[in-house]
């Protein structure tokens, strides 16, 4: 099963905010997470990504968890998959969703076999084709639609 996946986080090299992944097929369920951020948020983060992060369908909507409960959420959500293939367009996040399944000092949540895919979309941005900007799960969805329907 292919994802397409988004982060927001709190700056360069920041804390992870949001986590989306949207399947290929739009009637298939999506994964979407909030984290608590205890950091000082960046001003540019506070602006465009704090105010979206509920932006999405109530179905989805949770309260902010801590790394280790999303964490196992996200496990429980790709468990019953025998493997995934995660595609994104930012190097970022991946390297968010790859830290996200360490829990510990040699400790991870158990997830089936994945694949991570980095596209390098020249020119395009997530963002400018979400329905809202800045927010995981809208710019997750924007990636899905514009690679299913513009590269196969």
């Amino acid at each position: 099963m292919r994802y397409f996946l988004d982060t927001e986080y709190n700056g360069f090299g920041g804390a992870l905010l949001s986590l989306a992944l949207v399947p290929d097929d739009p009637s298939d369920e999506e994964f979407y997470a909030r984290l608590h951020c205890e950091d000082p948020i960046e001003a540019w983060v506070e602006r465009h990504v704090i105010p979206y992060l509920d932006t999405v369908p109530e179905a989805l909507r949770c309260e902010p968890g801590s790394r280790d409960a999303v964490a196992h959420a996200l496990a429980h959500f790709l468990g019953p998959l025998e493997e995934a293939e995660i595609v994104a367009d930012w190097p970022e996040d991946l390297a968010q969703f790859s830290m996200l399944l360490v829990t510990g000092p040699g400790v991870m949540v158990s997830v089936p076999p994945l694949s991570l895919r980095l596209l390098n979309l020249s020119g395009f941005s997530t963002a400018a084709n979400s329905a809202v900007p800045h927010n995981a799960l809208h710019d997750a969805r924007a990636l899905r639609d514009h690679v299913t329907n513009h590269l196969e």
